[in-house]
Protein backbone atom coordinates (compact mmCIF):
# COMPACT_ATOMS: atom_id res chain seq x y z
CA UNK A 1 0.00 0.00 0.00
CA UNK A 2 1.18 3.65 -0.56
CA UNK A 3 0.70 6.70 1.12
CA UNK A 4 -1.54 8.69 -0.86
CA UNK A 5 -2.07 11.71 1.87
CA UNK A 6 -1.39 12.89 5.23
CA UNK A 7 -4.87 14.06 6.46
CA UNK A 8 -4.12 15.35 9.78
CA UNK A 9 -0.75 15.90 11.28
CA UNK A 10 0.12 16.51 15.32
CA UNK A 11 -1.33 19.83 15.59
CA UNK A 12 -4.34 18.94 13.79
CA UNK A 13 -5.13 16.18 15.94
CA UNK A 14 -4.94 18.03 18.94
CA UNK A 15 -7.08 20.71 17.69
CA UNK A 16 -9.89 18.22 16.78
CA UNK A 17 -9.56 16.37 19.68
CA UNK A 18 -9.87 19.64 22.27
CA UNK A 19 -12.29 20.77 19.86
CA UNK A 20 -14.26 17.48 20.60
CA UNK A 21 -13.68 17.92 24.00
CA UNK A 22 -15.23 21.72 24.12
CA UNK A 23 -18.14 20.01 22.61
CA UNK A 24 -18.91 17.11 24.90
CA UNK A 25 -18.87 19.66 27.94
CA UNK A 26 -21.05 21.93 25.82
CA UNK A 27 -23.87 19.29 24.79
CA UNK A 28 -23.56 17.31 28.59
CA UNK A 29 -23.59 20.14 30.57
CA UNK A 30 -19.95 19.29 32.48
CA UNK A 31 -19.18 15.90 33.35
CA UNK A 32 -21.79 14.86 36.00
CA UNK A 33 -22.51 11.31 35.00
CA UNK A 34 -20.35 11.06 32.27
CA UNK A 35 -18.08 8.42 31.77
CA UNK A 36 -15.28 8.37 28.62
CA UNK A 37 -14.72 4.72 27.18
CA UNK A 38 -12.19 4.06 24.77
CA UNK A 39 -12.34 1.10 22.32
CA UNK A 40 -8.93 -0.49 22.14
CA UNK A 41 -6.03 0.00 20.80
CA UNK A 42 -5.99 3.84 20.26
CA UNK A 43 -9.57 4.49 20.83
CA UNK A 44 -7.90 4.15 25.18
CA UNK A 45 -5.30 6.95 23.99
CA UNK A 46 -7.39 9.39 22.23
CA UNK A 47 -10.05 9.07 25.25
CA UNK A 48 -7.50 10.18 27.98
CA UNK A 49 -6.17 12.84 25.58
CA UNK A 50 -9.32 13.93 25.56
CA UNK A 51 -10.14 13.45 29.34
CA UNK A 52 -6.59 15.89 29.76
CA UNK A 53 -8.39 18.70 27.88
CA UNK A 54 -11.65 17.79 29.75
CA UNK A 55 -9.60 18.48 33.14
CA UNK A 56 -7.78 21.50 31.32
CA UNK A 57 -10.59 23.26 30.86
CA UNK A 58 -12.95 22.26 34.00
CA UNK A 59 -10.82 21.58 36.24
CA UNK A 60 -12.15 17.78 37.07
CA UNK A 61 -11.33 14.35 36.39
CA UNK A 62 -14.16 12.60 34.13
CA UNK A 63 -14.14 8.85 34.81
CA UNK A 64 -12.54 6.93 32.21
CA UNK A 65 -12.78 2.80 31.07
CA UNK A 66 -11.32 1.00 27.84
CA UNK A 67 -13.11 -1.83 26.43
CA UNK A 68 -12.17 -4.70 24.57
CA UNK A 69 -14.48 -5.49 22.02
CA UNK A 70 -13.32 -8.99 20.39
CA UNK A 71 -15.62 -10.96 21.98
CA UNK A 72 -18.41 -8.97 20.77
CA UNK A 73 -17.24 -8.58 16.93
CA UNK A 74 -19.57 -10.55 14.58
CA UNK A 75 -16.61 -10.91 11.96
CA UNK A 76 -14.98 -12.77 14.59
CA UNK A 77 -14.51 -16.50 12.76
CA UNK A 78 -13.31 -14.65 10.08
CA UNK A 79 -10.88 -12.24 11.82
CA UNK A 80 -9.28 -14.90 13.87
CA UNK A 81 -9.24 -17.51 11.13
CA UNK A 82 -9.83 -20.25 13.43
CA UNK A 83 -7.10 -19.28 15.98
CA UNK A 84 -7.96 -17.88 19.72
CA UNK A 85 -8.69 -14.48 19.91
CA UNK A 86 -6.48 -12.32 21.48
CA UNK A 87 -8.95 -10.86 24.61
CA UNK A 88 -7.57 -7.97 25.91
CA UNK A 89 -9.50 -7.30 28.63
CA UNK A 90 -11.98 -4.29 29.46
CA UNK A 91 -11.08 -1.92 32.30
CA UNK A 92 -14.45 0.43 33.48
CA UNK A 93 -14.08 1.56 36.69
CA UNK A 94 -17.59 2.26 37.92
CA UNK A 95 -21.23 0.76 37.26
CA UNK A 96 -22.52 2.31 33.74
CA UNK A 97 -26.00 2.48 34.85
CA UNK A 98 -27.63 5.66 34.54
CA UNK A 99 -24.26 7.17 33.27
CA UNK A 100 -23.95 8.92 30.06
CA UNK A 101 -21.20 6.63 28.40
CA UNK A 102 -19.04 8.33 25.81
CA UNK A 103 -17.39 5.70 23.46
CA UNK A 104 -14.23 6.97 21.90
CA UNK A 105 -12.36 5.53 18.67
CA UNK A 106 -10.31 6.36 15.77
CA UNK A 107 -12.03 5.65 12.94
CA UNK A 108 -15.89 5.59 11.99
CA UNK A 109 -16.65 3.17 8.98
CA UNK A 110 -18.85 0.40 8.68
CA UNK A 111 -20.16 1.07 12.52
CA UNK A 112 -19.94 -2.75 13.08
CA UNK A 113 -16.86 -1.64 16.25
CA UNK A 114 -19.32 0.53 17.91
CA UNK A 115 -22.30 -2.07 17.49
CA UNK A 116 -19.93 -4.36 19.53
CA UNK A 117 -18.74 -2.03 21.68
CA UNK A 118 -22.63 -0.62 22.28
CA UNK A 119 -23.18 -4.80 23.33
CA UNK A 120 -20.20 -4.58 26.08
CA UNK A 121 -21.06 -1.36 27.56
CA UNK A 122 -24.79 -2.84 28.13
CA UNK A 123 -22.95 -5.95 29.46
CA UNK A 124 -21.67 -3.39 32.29
CA UNK A 125 -24.86 -1.75 33.27
CA UNK A 126 -27.70 0.04 32.10
CA UNK A 127 -26.42 3.65 30.63
CA UNK A 128 -29.04 6.59 30.64
CA UNK A 129 -27.47 7.38 26.67
CA UNK A 130 -24.25 6.03 24.83
CA UNK A 131 -22.17 8.81 22.69
CA UNK A 132 -19.87 8.23 19.91
CA UNK A 133 -16.72 10.19 19.37
CA UNK A 134 -13.78 9.33 16.62
CA UNK A 135 -11.31 11.17 15.60
CA UNK A 136 -12.08 10.44 11.81
CA UNK A 137 -15.49 9.31 10.38
CA UNK A 138 -14.58 8.24 6.50
CA UNK A 139 -18.06 7.42 5.39
CA UNK A 140 -19.24 3.90 4.23
CA UNK A 141 -21.63 2.98 7.10
CA UNK A 142 -23.04 -0.58 7.03
CA UNK A 143 -25.03 0.16 10.21
CA UNK A 144 -27.44 3.04 11.49
CA UNK A 145 -24.57 4.51 13.63
CA UNK A 146 -23.25 8.03 13.45
CA UNK A 147 -20.72 9.94 15.88
CA UNK A 148 -21.91 12.71 17.92
CA UNK A 149 -18.19 13.93 17.99
CA UNK A 150 -16.24 14.02 15.09
CA UNK A 151 -12.39 15.68 14.26
CA UNK A 152 -12.76 15.17 10.81
CA UNK A 153 -15.05 13.68 8.21
CA UNK A 154 -12.48 12.94 5.58
CA UNK A 155 -15.07 10.95 2.31
CA UNK A 156 -12.93 7.95 1.40
CA UNK A 157 -13.44 5.43 -1.38
CA UNK A 158 -13.72 1.70 0.11
CA UNK A 159 -10.51 0.50 -2.17
CA UNK A 160 -8.62 3.70 0.70
CA UNK A 161 -7.35 2.69 4.13
CA UNK A 162 -6.92 5.40 6.66
CA UNK A 163 -4.45 4.65 8.91
CA UNK A 164 -4.13 6.68 12.51
CA UNK A 165 -0.71 6.72 14.04
CA UNK A 166 -0.43 8.01 17.96
CA UNK A 167 2.74 8.43 19.45
CA UNK A 168 1.43 6.09 22.72
CA UNK A 169 1.72 3.27 19.60
CA UNK A 170 3.53 4.36 16.44
CA UNK A 171 6.09 6.96 17.69
CA UNK A 172 4.49 9.74 16.07
CA UNK A 173 0.80 11.28 15.18
CA UNK A 174 -0.43 11.85 12.29
CA UNK A 175 -3.57 10.48 10.11
CA UNK A 176 -3.17 9.04 6.43
CA UNK A 177 -5.20 7.61 3.59
CA UNK A 178 -3.02 4.44 1.71
CA UNK A 179 -4.25 3.12 -1.38
CA UNK A 180 -3.56 -0.05 -2.91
Amino acid sequence: MNEKAIILDELAIRRGLTRIAHEMLENNKGIQDVVLVGIKTRGVFLAQRIAERIKQIEGKEVIMGDLDITLYRDDLTTKTENKEPLVKGSNVPVDLTNKKVILVDDVLYTGRTVRAAMDAVMDLGRPSQIQLAVLIDRGHRELPIRADYVGKNIPTSSDEKVVVALKETDEHDKVSIFEN
